[in-house]
């Protein structure tokens, strides 16, 4: 189990041991082909596995249009390179030329797909999970990820197995493009809230926790357009033997905490393999919370902005504060970016996320992005006239604790679900992604993953014992349920 939070003095949270061990796996959801790399076919990440999905997704690019481009880019994952060559062959195969970036960000892939005006595109990576792990993403023509109607088809027509591959006179192309990088930077920087000179003025002493992947490269490159030129960058190397765990969580900032205290640093960075979540370490080395990267650059955007929010429900109330401060409505979604970008595009929302520290800002794209996180949080810290920890000390104080039980093969989650929602009947509930029960302000959301074969229990309350003590009754439940069953 593992719970935290970031009270005002931006010091304090509780850490508990998370007992869980990766099992070869292939997992199928709204976040993509995503598995263990090796195994036997179907068990996890195979050679034929990828070849299947990829084939099964040009199929799908290939009903929807005649275009016949697709972008591809990859993080800095060990297997990356073996993956890159599978994908690229079998969408040549499939008669579609490939504009490959190399080693990119999924901001990065999803900005070049609209602007390759492609028919869609795929970034490899399999995001916070451990370097045995590899993902297909897979994106539409608009550079969002596919819906869950599409992504069932695309599986369905892989267990067919009847993808229609080009003659020898039809082949797909390759052209290999470096230039989305600087490409991404600029459109950052044309955002009218992003203020450089602020920036500049604050010359900011920066330490970035690059997690051995493409935020090595990317992140300063962006720091250093901002005029931010004191860097400090540990596990640098573009290796993919993660340093640490790369989930960015407080227990796997530790090191980072360390370096930003003791070099005397404003602020720490630390992003994901793949650089669409984001989160901060304040200056004493404490940490500002990922819960709370999307509160603070939400709270900016709303100045200047004003309009509705939008996050998953189970991120913290704190977003659902500073909206209506703001005179604005927030509104809460399914768990996952698919479903964030739909609910924002219905609530016409200014600004969006999830609380694992992703930020969708609309006027850039509909996807989440580090590197628009840091250029928008830098500028509010500058205009702010406050330190990385007085900021956070500004924010409505919320704790969550976030836990997650590993599955029993055959286990029936709806049914457990059901036996759990019986129990609480009398209190409100939403069942549209798993089971959230709410008890006045506090809540506790219980779900599967999309990235893992496990059960996550998030729960939240204004105080860390209150919050700690619904995660575990909850859990206590759910292992009750779990015995009935047995």
């Amino acid at each position: 189990m593992s719970v935290y939070s970031a009270p005002p003095d931006c010091k304090s949270y509780l850490r508990l041991p998370i007992t869980y061990t990766p099992i070869m796996a292939l997992i199928k959801s709204i976040s993509g082909i995503r598995g263990t790399i090796g195994g036997t076919p179907g068990a996890g990440l195979t050679p034929f596995d990828i070849v299947k999905f990829t084939a099964s997704y040009a199929s799908w690019l290939a009903r929807r249009s005649d275009n016949r481009k697709v972008v591809l880019g990859r993080d800095g994952r060990m297997s990356g390179p073996i993956v890159r060559d599978l994908v690229v062959s079998t969408l040549q195969a499939m008669g579609f030329g490939v504009v490959e970036l190399g080693l990119s960000t999924t901001p990065t892939v999803e900005i070049a797909v609209v602007a390759e005006k492609a028919a869609g595109g795929i970034i490899l990576t399999a995001s916070h999970n451990p370097k045995e792990w590899n993902a297909l993403k897979l994106l539409n023509e608009f550079g969002e990820f596919i819906s869950a109607e599409d992504g069932a088809w695309i599986l369905d027509f892989a267990e067919q197995q009847a993808p229609q591959f080009a003659d020898v006179n039809k082949l797909g192309s390759l052209r290999q493009d470096d230039s989305y990088l600087q490409k991404h930077i600029d459109l950052i920087l044309a955002h009218p809230l992003v203020d450089v000179p602020a920036i500049r003025k604050k010359k900011f002493k920066v330490v970035l926790d690059a997690i051995n992947s493409t935020g090595a490269t990317f992140v300063p490159a962006l720091l250093q357009a901002l005029g931010v030129t004191d860097v400090t960058v540990i596990n640098e190397e573009v290796n993919g033997r993660f340093a640490h765990n790369p989930e960015p969580l407080p227990e796997h900032l530790r090191e980072l905490s360390k370096v930003v205290e003791k070099s005397g640093a404003h602020l720490g960075i630390a992003v994901d393999p793949d650089v669409d979540r984001l989160c901060f370490v304040c200056e004493d080395g404490s940490l500002f919370g990922e819960e709370y990267t999307l509160v603070a650059v939400a709270d900016y955007i709303l100045q200047h902005r004003k309009g509705n929010t939008v996050s998953n429900m189970s991120s913290t109330r704190a977003l659902r504060d500073v909206t209506e401060k703001h005179g604005g409505t927030y509104f809460p979604s399914a768990v996952g970016e698919v479903n964030v970008v739909k609910r924002m595009k219905e609530a016409n929302a200014v600004i969006g996320g999830e609380g694992n520290g992703g930020i969708i800002v609309p006027e850039l794209h509909y996807g989440r992005d580090a590197l628009a996180g840091i250029a928008l949080f830098l500028t509010h810290l500058a205009k702010s006239g406050k330190s990385t920890k007085a900021l956070r000390g500004s924010y409505p104080d919320y704790f969550i604790s976030k836990n997650k039980i590993e599955l029993d093969e055959g286990l029936n989650v709806q049914q457990l679900f059901s036996r759990i929602r019986e129990k609480y009947a009398r209190q409100k509930i939403n069942t549209e992604d798993g089971l959230k029960i709410e008890f006045d302000r506090d809540w506790v959301h219980l779900r599967t993953s999309n990235t893992e074969p496990i059960i996550r229990i998030y729960a939240e309350s204004v105080s860390e014992t209150m919050a700690e003590n619904i995660a575990r009754k909850m859990m206590a439940d759910i292992r009750e349920a779990m015995m009935e069953r047995a």
